[in-house]
């Protein structure tokens, strides 16, 4: 192994090498620690080192870092204390997540680190959103994230490549090229003669290296940034390596041919550096080993003090707490009484446009938003008050572009993503209930983040234009799901999602956006979450709805005497109104649950459980529900109209009455 210097100084080559040889210790420590049964798992790095250390020290302190499981060495040189890695690894308070999340799934953004989740690829896309928050800042900055050969299979890999190089984003995509995805060798996971030549399928820079080179790896990535701080636009770094032991201990290394461990003990990144440093006269061999000897006492002191840290309680109530970033509502009121007639699409672009007014870090983004207004032309005009810059385009990437809204929030900027349709979040689906809900709960990362979604049937436009999704979201604890039937409502509540730091799925039903007309007011204003409103006041049924149900409701007041239906139109579905709901159902004594989603597993049966657990003994009947046909949404008009559950409401009703 060649080693050339390139103007690093001594004291820089000796720093190297401590670094180096840090996380090695460390692991042969938790090595030690897992035969003994005294820790559940380990993903080991080792044989990997020279890149995690190389890029952490390459990069400035402030720089963002988003490392993989087997990235130690980032961590220990970012300075993050080994004792608070042992305790997070332990699940003990003193970690990162609160005992919550195992070894490296956590980030810190006072060490400036952002860990992957298990699904590995969309952390690429949260770089993008870093990345883009340092080009909007103009801060100068560099991100870099790290993948494996095997992920760069996922389509995420592809997604964030295309955007960074699209948005000319200062990224550095690291590829720990090891051979192997867990068992897999690379033979099968790719074609291509070597992982740095996809950089040119995105117009992109790229180079390859030895990642067993302590120097070469810091030298490269060191140049690399100053060059991407100067001219911002993403590389695609290719980091030649070899995992020595298994992808975690459990799986073992059978599969892997001995002549391979051979070949690539002799390039161990350690011992070739260490090596070096003695022929250079830099560092003796006996100053390396003091080094191993001063950070050997210090591993094991830390692991003796956290194996003495109390275990952690459960705590229900702080952990319900957590779920999401605290959020103090505050009331606006428009100012003046000036108001405007407004359809439900001209409500949510007004919304919007007071939002970037007030927000000067709101980034609105998503697939022809810009010059085209959207596809329904909800953002229509706004490219040119507030600039490409906050409203822009993007590739058709959903999974990419939530990521980044991520990455944005990471940096302190509210992001809004439009989906086209709200069955297209399906391809962002992970980012969605893995990355942007469980964040906060995880290590405290709030998601400031409003995911618009237009939905809904009517319009005969099939099954992939017409779903009702609310449900896929409702059982995923951190995000919350606003659903306003009308446009004053739309405006007000997609208001109060900018003002929340946490995720909203707003969905808006697209057959209302031009349907009806009403007065709102011209300014800003507010409403509370989980604020359910009595729409029509009456004694006889309950009618429990949100969207398009509280509409086709209010249409049968008419077919019934005079205070029979009591109408309640949920408006945010997370949190939910419980106390209005049963207010209701005590004082009517009959409740239908009302919804355009299908029937199974919709929204309605939790509320319909919830209400028989609550109101048992006032109720007069048995709790109904109405809902969609248990089918995809049907394209032919008449077909629509039957799987669609309006049809059926009077009679649904009436029933319910009959009782």
């Amino acid at each position: 192994m060649k080693f050339e210097r390139q103007g690093i100084s001594d004291a820089e080559l000796r720093a190297l090498y401590r670094e180096l040889v840090y996380p090695r210790l460390i692991e042969e420590k938790m090595l030690v620690l897992l035969r003994q049964g005294k820790i559940s798992k380990w993903f080991s790095g080792i044989g990997q080192e020279a890149i995690s250390v190389g890029a952490a020290m390459a990069l400035q302190p402030e720089e963002y870092l988003l490392p993989m499981h087997r990235n130690l060495g980032m961590f220990t040189a970012r300075g993050v204390p080994f004792r608070r890695l042992f305790s997070q690894w332990q699940g003990k308070e003193n970690g990162f997540t609160k005992g919550r999340d195992r070894s490296f799934h956590f980030g810190s953004n006072p060490f400036h680190i952002v860990g992957m989740i298990s699904h590995l690829g969309p952390q690429l896309g949260v770089a993008d959103g870093i990345a883009l928050a340092s080009v909007l800042d103009r801060d100068k900055k560099v991100t870099l994230v790290v993948t494996g050969d095997g992920g760069t299979s996922e389509g995420d890999f592809h997604e964030a490549l295309n955007v960074a190089s699209v948005w000319d984003l200062p990224v550095l995509f690291c590829i720990e090229s090891n051979g192997y995805g867990l068992s897999t060798p690379s033979s099968e996971q790719y074609r291509c003669a070597q992982l740095s030549d996809r950089a040119q399928g995105y117009g992109m820079k790229s180079v390859r290296i030895d990642g067993n080179n302590i120097l070469e790896v810091y030298s490269t990535l060191r140049s690399l940034a100053e060059e991407l701080r100067k001219d911002p636009k993403p590389v695609l770094v290719e980091c030649l390596t070899f995992r020595m032991r298994g992808h975690e201990e459990a799986s073992g290394t059978k599969y892997v041919p001995q002549d391979l461990f051979d070949f690539w003990k002799e390039k161990d990144p350690i011992e070739q550096y260490g090596n070096w440093l003695n022929q250079q006269k830099i560092m003796p061999l006996k100053e390396q080993e003091d080094i191993r000897l001063e950070l050997k006492e210090s591993i094991d002191a830390d692991v003796l003090a956290v194996f003495e840290e109390p275990e952690l309680s459960a705590d229900r109530a702080l952990s319900l707490q957590d779920v999401y970033a605290p959020f103090e509502f505050h009331s606006y009121e428009p100012l003046g009484s000036e108001t405007k007639a407004m359809r439900m699409i001209d409500a949510v672009r007004s919304a919007l446009e007071l939002a970037l007014e007030k927000h000067k870090n709101l980034i609105l983004m998503g697939q022809d938003i810009g010059a085209y207004g959207g596809v329904f032309k909800a953002t229509e005009g706004l490219i040119d008050s507030a600039s490409p810059e906050r409203v822009r385009n993007t590739p058709l990437c959903e999974s990419a572009i939530v990521s980044a809204a991520l990455g944005l929030s990471i940096k302190g900027k509210k992001a809004m993503v439009e989906m086209q349709f709200a069955d297209f979040v399906s391809s962002g689906f992970t980012a969605v209930v893995n990355n942007l809900a469980k964040s906060h709960w995880r290590w405290g990362q709030n998601a400031d983040v409003v995911v618009r979604m237009p939905t809904g049937a009517g319009v005969a436009a099939g099954p992939f234009h017409s779903q009702s999704n609310e449900a896929w979201f409702f059982h995923t604890p951190g995000l919350k799901i606003y659903y306003p039937s009308n446009a004053y409502d739309a405006k007000g509540l997609l208001l109060t999602a900018f003002e929340d730091p946490n995720p909203v799925m707003f969905f808006e039903h697209k057959a209302l956006y031009r349907a009806q007309e009403e007065q709102v007011p011209s300014g800003y204003y507010t409403i509370p979450e989980g604020n359910a409103k009595v729409c029509s006041h009456g004694d006889k049924i309950s009618i429990i709805s949100y969207g398009m149900g509280v509409v086709k409701a209010l249409d049968c007041i008419p077919n019934f005497p005079e205070n029979t239906l009591e109408i309640i139109d949920l408006r945010t579905l997370v949190p939910l109104d419980y106390n209005t709901v049963f207010n209701s159902v005590k004082k009517t004594g009959r409740a239908l649950v009302l919804h355009e989603a299908t029937d199974l597993g919709g929204i309605g049966a939790d509320l319909a459980a919830k209400i028989q657990e609550s109101c048992f003994k006032w109720l007069d009947a048995p709790v109904k529900r109405l809902s969609a046909d248990d089918t995809p949404v049907p394209f032919a008009p008449n077909l629509e109209h039957s799987f669609l559950p309006w049809h059926r409401l009077q009679n649904t009703i009436q029933e319910l009455l009959s009782w």
